[in-house]
């Protein structure tokens, strides 16, 4: 609905399903909606993220492989994204291992500051939970007023907690 004394845009989205009811065409808008997530993947996956069209592996086979591992991490990247709000109500365990999990609950008290605003806000164990850490991990500050976590920043604080928890793993060996 546009403003009061603004002329409305109307907008067109063309489409190969059929649309026999307003329902059809508000699921097919909803699949467009979707497309900035996999911009957003595709973009974790080459220059601004980890770089995969850097690799210089020379058999398809190989490249094929990478790119799974890639394509996994660029999920785990969007998933932690989505989840930052923590209206996602997801779980950690979607993209954490259990082992993993005890290290961002050993890990947050130490990423925490004192007052009420620097703590993690997300219910214990959630994906919103988790991903508050992986951000603070990656540079985010933390604070409410401050510009969301990015894929990036993501990235940066993901591998960093799995250098922290392959540490905290081996650390009895």
């Amino acid at each position: 609905m546009a403003p009061a004394g603004v002329e409305p845009i109307f907008w067109r989205l063309l489409t190969t399903h059929p649309v026999t009811d307003a329902a059809m065409a508000w699921r097919i808008v909803g699949w467009y909606r979707q497309r900035w997530i996999i911009e957003q993947f595709f973009r974790t996956l080459k220059q601004q993220g980890l770089r995969l069209e850097d690799s210089q592996l020379e058999t398809a086979d190989r490249l094929l492989k990478v790119t799974a591992i890639a394509a996994r991490a660029a999920c785990i990247i969007m998933q932690l994204v989505q989840a930052r709000d923590g209206k996602s109500r997801q779980d950690a365990p979607i993209a954490f291992t259990p082992d993993e999990i005890e290290t961002l609950r050993a890990l947050i008290p130490t990423l925490e500051g004192n007052t009420a605003l620097q703590k993690n806000p997300h219910p214990p164990q959630s994906l919103a939970w988790a991903a508050w850490a992986i951000a603070k991990l990656g540079g985010w500050d933390g604070y409410p007023k401050s510009k969301p976590p990015g894929p990036i920043t993501f990235r940066h604080g993901l591998e960093y907690f799995k250098a922290l928890a392959h540490g905290r793993r081996i650390r009895d060996v």
